[in-house]
């Protein structure tokens, strides 16, 4: 459904006294940092997010002592009138799941690490005969786990982390969104054939791109089978302030445009009744353009929905499109932008070029000519007297309902000038977007076409949030040639550009800041999360070549911090281990002596460079 929106159907899993499914909402959860044995610090969280607006909280219960005490605090939220469904964050541990199935809504189990041993990133071989046996060994470890859920009304969500596949897996799929799609395919088998249908699937990674793919790769494989389980969608690790929100928006938002998706976290490294308002605003958003009126058009001859590949154009002034890296565009004059990072192109409205060192944009009527550094902007009206003009860019604003194929553009075929500009014509903003883009390739125009979009908003959240769905539900799809996004009432416009590069970064197109891969933190992290946080960046993040992961835990650390540079990860109380890619390199480091070693580390691998 990339052009038009509506939700996939899926089928109804009764989860507590809110069910979940295409026939419902879109629900909202989040998931408590407190230790899951501080049964009144748990309560008042699960307060707190409930409060916020979610509609389900997860607590992790790394054994059998959490899962029963979840129970408990089940009663005192019951007690206190709070019906919200509970659930289970199971890992490593079948005894926890067994005891959580009998006191809780729902239970997380991973695929990677329910049945499997914990994954040491050993390559195995295995015959067919041997493969297949391994099978019924899961459906045999699985069947007492599915009665017991049965028997108590209790649902299951099977969630794979990229990372956090078994060696089984990772030995015969390799570490893909192939093979998390197939590690929860095994378990949804034996489901199915135990006739258990109160199941849901999530497939999370910190990388936007390998997530959106995994779940467009999970969506195809249960279509083929004939199942319609509900996904839970989010983004693993993704971060804090801006970033963490922009990131969430361009993955999460991309799947929720195209219909996918029946719950949602964000995953912020922040209170969790912080990430309750950020994942309504995402659903909100993008479940307005219900029933918009129909936008025509499909897909382009040979597009591949599950990996798009960018689309081919022409590179326009050395700068913009052809194989170059997204362009920003920002409204404003240099001086209105602070710091680093600055925009590729300014849009002075009136004309009123500054002396300052830039590239500038202007319309048509206020441009004078023969500046190298100043191009104009017209509309279809003024098409013929814009392409008179000098420039070696000339910006052409079109409306996204233009008839591509009734010949409007014809004059643009084979130029290697022109640059447009789309301005959406509908309230669903990407279905009508992508559907001028594709018509474009099928008339074989490969003028660079960037997206314009207009945000009325006054809070910079919402602004993260309809930025980061917008724009990043397009770059995924292939439309890569830049973004401007225009702001009449925010006049911060080093934000805007922050947002721009941020939007660029969490696609995974264009890297201008550190990577910071960090996670939520839940009862495994035995140490300050949010302050380590903050530490880490305020002395790493000038490294803007570098990805450095910072997790709580070893339970998704090292997987789901697979690609970063460095890792930061919790050990035990006040204890840290440094890892150099998967490889743990110093263990169980006081918390207070884990930066400088850090700092350290990255000397000592020759990645660190001075500030400026």
């Amino acid at each position: 459904m990339l052009m038009n929106y509506s939700r996939r159907k899926t089928s109804r899993v009764d989860i507590g006294e809110t069910p979940l499914g295409s026939e419902f909402p879109i629900r909202v959860q989040s998931m408590t940092s407190t230790s899951t044995m501080d049964t009144s610090g748990s309560v008042a969280q699960c307060r707190r997010i409930c409060d916020a607006g979610a509609d389900y909280v997860r607590l992790t219960a790394q054994g059998v002592r959490e899962a029963n005490n979840i129970g408990e605090i089940r009663k005192v939220l019951r007690g206190e009138g709070y019906s919200v469904p509970l659930i289970a964050d199971i890992h490593f541990n079948p005894s926890a799941a067994y005891a959580a199935a009998k006191v809780v809504d729902k239970v997380r189990i991973n695929p990677g690490n329910f049945v499997d041993a914990a994954r040491t990133f050993k390559t195995l071989t295995y015959t067919d005969e041997e493969y297949a046996c391994e099978l019924r060994r899961i459906h045999d470890a699985l069947k007492p786990f599915i009665d017991l859920c049965r028997e108590h009304h209790t649902a299951v969500r099977l969630g794979v982390n990229h990372g956090s596949l078994s060696d089984r897996i990772m030995s015969r799929y390799g570490d893909t969104p192939e093979g998390m799609v197939e590690s929860v395919m095994e378990f949804l088998r034996v489901f199915e054939s135990e006739n258990f249908h109160d199941v849901v699937i999530s497939m999370k990674a910190s990388n936007t791109v390998l997530m959106v793919e995994a779940v467009r790769l999970m969506v195809e494989a249960m279509d083929r089978e004939g199942m319609h389980y509900p996904l839970h969608l989010g983004v693993t690790e993704a971060g804090d302030g801006e970033d963490g929100r922009i990131k969430s928006a361009v993955g999460i938002g991309a799947l929720l445009a195209e219909g996918i998706g029946d719950t949602v976290r964000v995953s912020l490294s922040e209170d969790p009744e912080l990430e309750v308002p950020v994942a309504k605003k995402l659903v909100r958003y993008v479940t307005m353009r219900q029933g918009h009126k129909p936008i025509s058009g499909g897909e382009s001859r040979g597009y591949d929905h599950i990996r798009p590949q960018r689309r081919r154009t022409q590179a326009v002034g050395g700068i913009v499109g052809g194989n170059k890296v997204p362009v920003t565009i920002v409204s404003c004059l240099p001086g209105n932008v602070y710091g680093k990072p600055r925009p590729d192109f300014y849009y002075i409205a009136d004309g009123k070029v500054p002396t300052a060192q830039g590239r500038y944009i202007v319309p048509l009527a206020k441009y004078k000519g023969g500046g190298a550094n100043v191009s104009p902007l017209a509309s279809l009206d003024d098409v013929d007297r814009l392409l008179q003009c000098d420039s070696s860019i000339k910006w052409l604003k079109v409306p996204a309902d233009t008839d591509v194929r009734g010949g409007a553009l014809d004059m643009l075929r084979g130029r290697d000038d022109v640059v447009l500009i789309v301005v959406p014509t509908s309230v669903n903003v990407t279905g009508c977007q992508q559907a001028f883009m594709h018509a474009l390739i099928d008339c074989g125009i490969d003028a660079p076409a960037i997206p314009l979009n207009r945000y009325p908003d006054s809070d910079n959240e919402w602004l993260q949030v309809k930025a980061g769905v917008d724009f990043g539900t397009l770059l995924l799809n292939g439309f890569r040639d830049g973004v401007w996004m225009e702001t009449p009432n925010y006049k911060n416009y080093s934000d805007i550009a922050r947002y721009e590069f941020a939007i660029l970064q969490a696609a995974r197109l264009r890297i201008s800041k550190t990577e910071f891969i960090s996670c939520p933190g839940c009862g495994r992290t035995m140490y300050d999360l949010q302050t380590t946080v903050h530490k880490v960046k305020e002395a790493t993040s000038h490294l803007s070549h570098l990805k450095i992961g910072i997790m709580g835990c070893i339970v998704n650390g090292p997987g789901e911090m697979a690609d970063a540079d460095y890792g930061y990860v919790g050990a035990g109380v006040g204890r840290i281990s440094l890892y150099k890619g998967r490889e743990c390199v110093e263990k169980n480091i006081p918390e207070e002596e884990a930066i400088p070693h850090l700092l350290a580390l990255i000397k000592a691998n020759g990645d660190w460079v001075d500030p400026a």
